[in-house]
């Protein structure tokens, strides 16, 4: 199986100035991310960057990265620059890896990587169940709904369901923030406008259920660790790193 992870990330971060660089047990954010990726098994990991001191941290702990754009909009950009930049074919394999997941799973990773190549779709996600009913409330996880087939009818952050008594957690699935894609998707996928909707939530795969684009939700069982986007997920994330 053959395919390639792509890691963007941006320098500048509202809440967290820096974040890929961010140290976490010793390691810049950004590094773990691609280091747990490169257990997947990937072609080629590359850091999808827009500044030099994440170069040079790529460089320091032997990673490809490649210099993009200041002005992408979206990491999904920042990946077909990548492979723009690379030259891959339209049938490219490629999974879009979160700078901010130092604890991505590298079998997540080859679950996408495999449905890709197996199955007769070019655009895939995954989610997982919820772990409790806070964890469903919380606006920061969000939500899927999918169909029988497992396509993605719709995503959103604010609960449906506010009380626990009718919460049945086999039936509310926690999206998980990868993306896999053929080179050809990832083409299609980026010319096409931004919506109100995905603006406001701040939900870029609403880009493809406006546009009719099947996105294929794959169901994950292992572990779940949230990406790091607050002060208060940093801390978490670095006392169980650091007391492993």
């Amino acid at each position: 199986m053959t395919f390639n992870v792509v890691i963007p990330a941006r320098y500048d971060s509202t809440r967290l100035p820096g974040k890929p660089l961010l140290e976490i047990a010793g390691i810049p954010m950004v590094i773990r991310t691609a280091i747990k990726a490169n257990e997947s098994g990937a072609r080629v990991v590359i850091i999808a960057t827009d500044d030099e001191r994440i170069m040079d941290a790529a460089q320091k702990y032997g990673f490809d990265a490649l210099m993009t754009d200041k002005n992408h909009i979206s990491g999904t950009d920042r990946v077909l620059e990548v492979a723009n930049q690379k030259n891959w074919p339209i049938d490219e394999i490629i999974i879009n890896v979160q700078g901010d997941e130092p604890l991505i799973d590298p079998e997540l990773i080859k679950l996408l990587a495999k449905a890709l190549q197996e199955i007769d779709i070019n655009y895939v996600s995954a989610c997982s169940n919820f772990e409790n009913f806070d964890d469903y409330l919380n606006p920061n996880n969000v939500k899927v709904v999918c169909d029988k087939n497992k396509f993605a009818l719709e995503f959103y952050r604010d609960p449906l369901i506010k009380n626990k008594d009718y919460w049945n957690p086999e039936q509310q699935f926690h999206h998980i923030g990868i993306y896999g894609y053929t080179k050809k998707m990832l083409d299609n996928f980026c010319i096409l406008p931004i919506s109100k909707l995905e603006k406001n939530l701040k939900l870029e795969q609403l880009r493809a259920l406006e546009n009719n684009l099947p996105l294929m939700i794959l169901n994950y069982e292992g572990t779940i660790h949230r990406g790091i986007d607050t002060p208060e997920d940093l801390s978490v994330i670095r006392k169980y790193l650091e007391d492993k």
